[in-house]
């Protein structure tokens, strides 16, 4: 029976851990009915229907860059997840759920009464930067700068980390999505040729780099041609997307210098002696911590399983919450964040 729970209910898929293991992982995409907006299918299901559909359906993410933004269909979707990592053997148990750093009172409300809905108990919400704290054993006793860096599907957090609680912060609406979308612009551009968000993310997995290759790769991609109306197959190498991402990718470590250039100076100096913490499904881009080396000066760390590693910490947390004394805003159960 699953007592103490992390979940992390990101812009592009749910992980639920529990038990020392992932027990769940679906996309968060749900199709629906166009008329009533009754949800059809959830998941891997649903995202395979993504511009797939007849007009009697609509594929929606209700969660876009970390934040709610259909709460009916956020709370439906969790309640299906939830049914189906645990059955009807969920009994009270401890929550503890992720969203981006610097989000609104009312963010984390609002997170919170979804995962309450689905039929979670005592929940608490936690930032995901913190959270990728915990899962690193920081030690949260010691006046110590910490930078980690999330590269997510719709967010990055930027976060420097002392003493347990975050003194510097950025939650930067480009990630990994935003490499999908430049990669269908370029096509469109150098090819006169449309393809979807499916496509553009398998391309991106299998030969896309934040660096330039030692040897040119190349795979073949399907599509329409804006012109004729027809499908049209044509071949991508490494260097085009390269290309098409790189801008993204430098926007990015910009905006980790942006927080750095915040920070006490001190911190900084700590951060430089032993450099940053890359982690999230983004930060598995080819190349991405070789470019941000370069870019920031600063060594780059990359953490095992960087996809989990928030929810891994989620639920480290529920096991350490007396090390959050320090932090004021964390660790919020679902009373404590009723609007007065």
């Amino acid at each position: 029976m699953a007592t103490d729970i992390g979940i992390d209910l990101g812009t592009s898929k749910t992980v639920i851990f529990s038990s020392s293991k992932i027990v769940f992982e679906m996309p968060n995409a749900v199709t629906v009915d166009a008329d009533t907006w009754e949800p059809k299918y959830f998941g891997e299901k649903a995202k395979q229907t993504l511009g797939r559909t007849p007009e009697s359906l609509t594929c929606i993410s209700p969660i876009e860059h970390g934040v709610i933004s259909d709460y009916d269909i956020a709370e439906a979707m969790l309640k299906n997840y939830m049914q189906a990592a645990f059955g009807n053997k969920l009994m009270r148990p401890r929550i503890m759920a992720t969203l981006p750093c610097g989000l609104t009172e009312l963010q984390h409300h609002s997170l919170a009464n979804v995962v309450e809905a689905a039929g979670g108990r005592n929940i608490s919400v936690i930032e995901g930067p913190l959270a990728i704290a915990f899962g690193l054993g920081l030690d949260f006793s010691v006046p110590y700068g910490t930078l980690i860096v999330d590269v997510g599907a719709g967010t990055t957090d930027i976060a420097v980390i002392s003493m347990g609680g975050i003194v510097e912060c950025d939650s930067m609406k480009t990630a990994s999505l935003d490499f999908d979308a430049q990669i269908i612009r370029y096509v469109r551009k150098e090819y006169n040729i449309e393809i979807g968000p499916l496509t553009a993310e398998s391309v991106k997995i299998k030969i896309g780099a934040a660096v330039k290759r030692d040897i040119e790769v190349a795979v073949l991609a399907k599509g329409r041609n804006v012109f004729t109306g027809l499908p049209e197959s044509f071949e991508i190498s490494s260097s085009e997307v390269y290309d098409a991402i790189i801008d993204t990718v430098d926007s990015i470590c910009n905006g980790i210098r942006m927080v750095l250039n915040k920070t006490n100076p001190d911190l900084v100096a700590d951060i430089i002696n032993d450099g940053m913490y890359l982690t999230g499904g983004g930060s598995q881009l080819t190349g991405l911590a070789d470019r941000m080396s370069d870019y920031l000066g600063i060594k780059v760390h990359c953490l095992d399983n960087p996809a989990y590693s928030v929810v891994k910490g989620a639920a480290a947390a529920l096991k350490k919450r007396n090390l959050l004394k320090n932090v004021d805003y964390q660790l919020r159960s679902i009373k404590e964040l009723e609007i007065q």
